[in-house]
This record gives C-alpha cells, sequence and structure tokens, in this order.
C-alpha cells in the first residue's frame, strides 16, 4: 500500500468525508480518494467542511491533521495522544550542523539564478550580463563551500542574490523603476510582484513542511520566524515565481494595474487575481514536496541534502 506523507487540501469550499477505508474529498469538479489507512497527516489549508467522525477516524488511526489560513500560515493541529515520535525529527534538526546544509542550500540558490539569467538571455536574444558578471556569480557559487563561518556563507549569498535582481532589472522596462530587490514597503511594482508570488511560494512550503514534522523555524541559511521554510524556497523562487512576474512587467503591466502613494506601491486587485491564476501553473507542489522530503530525509539520516532548483 501507497503511504502518503501528508494529503493537503486548499482553497475554498471543499468537503471531506470518510467511509471504513477511504478519505474522500469532494471538491466541485473533482472527487479525490485514499486509502484512509495511508494518510499520515491531512493538511487542511482554506476554508472547507469536514466531518468529525473523519477527524475521530484519523487520530484514532496515529493520523494528524492541521489546519492553516488560506495564505499558509498555520493555525493549530491535532495529533494523536501520547504520539511523541516527530519530535525525534525536530531534534535531529536542531542538532545537524547548519553550515553543511547552508552551503548546499546557497550553491542552488546561485545555480538556480544563473540559470534564470541565461535562460532570459537566450529567450530575449539578449545581453544581461555585463563583463565579468558571469564568473562573479560563478566563482561565488564554488568559493561558498569552503567557508566556515555561517555568516560569511549567508554574506555571500546575499550578495549573490542583489546581484541576480540588479542583472535582470535590465531586462525589464525602466519606466517602472525596477533596478534592485528592496525590503518592504515597497516603492516599484516588480518588487511588490515579487513578494506577492514569494508569499504564495512561502505559504505552499510552510504547509508542507509542518506535514513533514519539521520546525519551520529552525533554518541553515536564515534565521528567524519561518526560517526553514524560507531556505527550503530560496532556490525555487528563479523557477516558479521570478518568470511569470517578469512575463507580466515585460508584456502586460499598466499604470491601471497599480498606485504608488508616498513612496509605497499597492496592486490592484485584477493585477492580484491574474497573478494568482498564472501561479497556480506556475508553483509546482510537487516540486515543493520533493524538497521538503529530501531535506526531511537529510536531516533524519543526517546525509547530504539534496536540493532542487
Amino acid at each position: 500500500m501507497t503511504e502518503f506523507p501528508w494529503v493537503s487540501v486548499s482553497g475554498f469550499g471543499a468537503h471531506i468525508k470518510s467511509t471504513r477505508k477511504t478519505l474522500v474529498i469532494q471538491k466541485k469538479k473533482s472527487v479525490e480518494e485514499y486509502p484512509i489507512e495511508s494518510v499520515r497527516h491531512l493538511l487542511i489549508v482554506g476554508g472547507h467542511t469536514i466531518h468529525s467522525a473523519t477527524i475521530n477516524q484519523l487520530i484514532r488511526q496515529g493520523s494528524w491533521v492541521s489546519f492553516f489560513e488560506s495564505d499558509g500560515t498555520p493555525v493549530g493541529t491535532l495529533q494523536p495522544s501520547g504520539w511523541e515520535s516527530h519530535l525525534a525529527v525536530r531534534e535531529a534538526q536542531q542538532e545537524i550542523p547548519r553550515q553543511r546544509y547552508a552551503i548546499t542550500l546557497a550553491q542552488a540558490s546561485i545555480k538556480s539564478r544563473i540559470f534564470a539569467i541565461e535562460k532570459t538571455e537566450e529567450l530575449k536574444n539578449t545581453r544581461l550580463f555585463y563583463e565579468g558578471e558571469l564568473e562573479i556569480l560563478s566563482n561565488s557559487h564554488d568559493e561558498v563551500a569552503y567557508l566556515i563561518k555561517l555568516d560569511e556563507i549567508r554574506r555571500l549569498h546575499r550578495l549573490a542574490s542583489d546581484m541576480y535582481y540588479e542583472i535582470m532589472a535590465r531586462s525589464l522596462p525602466s519606466e517602472f523603476g525596477f533596478r534592485r530587490r528592496t525590503p518592504g514597503p515597497y516603492p516599484d511594482p516588480v518588487n511588490a510582484m515579487l513578494s506577492f508570488g514569494y508569499s504564495l511560494l512561502y505559504g505552499n512550503c510552510s504547509v508542507a513542511v509542518v506535514g513533514a514534522h519539521l520546525d519551520p523555524d529552525v533554518g541553515f541559511l536564515h534565521e528567524g520566524k519561518g526560517a526553514l521554510v524560507k531556505d527550503l524556497i530560496e532556490p525555487l523562487k528563479a523557477g516558479m515565481v521570478d518568470p511569470v512576474v517578469f512575463q507580466i512587467v515585460s508584456g502586460s503591466l499598466k499604470e491601471c494595474d497599480f498606485d504608488i502613494s508616498s513612496g509605497r506601491c499597492l496592486l490592484s486587485d485584477n493585477l492580484m487575481k491574474k497573478m494568482i491564476q498564472l501561479f497556480y501553473n506556475g508553483i509546482n507542489l510537487q516540486k515543493i514536496n520533493e524538497q521538503v522530503m529530501n531535506m526531511t530525509t537529510a536531516i533524519q539520516d543526517k546525509a547530504a541534502a539534496t536540493v532542487l532548483y
């Protein structure tokens, strides 16, 4: 029997119920069924209805049920009484050498961004790299492996990331004012759009991290709240979010799609709806789940991590 580490239900309006052997998720246009004994963690994202008998059945067999806001913010978890084996995963996560995983994540992030720049050059038939820039990014990828302190790894990763956005800005219309990545509040529509996309990616990855019983706040490349989630999405941004944003900015973005006042850019509802539709196809949930499972396995086995980008 195939075991499902976690099954997620997102959006709104699904009806979750069960028979003696089957978990049934009924949506407007589809019905998903899983052998209920194989579901280890049910993740409910957004607003849905679920039978209390289904919750009882899952808890009784040792499964977990977690609830999230529609943006992926965790609300709470129901866990089987006396079930503490998930603590072993979190203890291993606390004890694992952070430097080794930080290096792997930083290298994957830099690789993903070099690839994104080269792909954009090919699609637009233009040259984005100035002389020596590709060599600097490539050397950063190689040099990070020899760094000892976490602060050094994070600094080099941050420099490479800043450089990536400055290079990609050359491919976008200058009238939208994007020159580099900036912290919020965002002064231009491109920064605001990127942050919106990253928040969607963060929410989807956060659900998977909770599903795998990892501690989302114990990271390697990042620190603070949601650090592990930020780690895992960092190499995925350039492939899942950035192409959607840059495509809209280069092709269909208009002044009516945003408003800038007091140095702060607000996106229109129509633009956000359009982006959500495009991100639905761009954000690959299967790849996110695989990213999380790879990290979980590596932590449990105290082995090198395979990071996707």
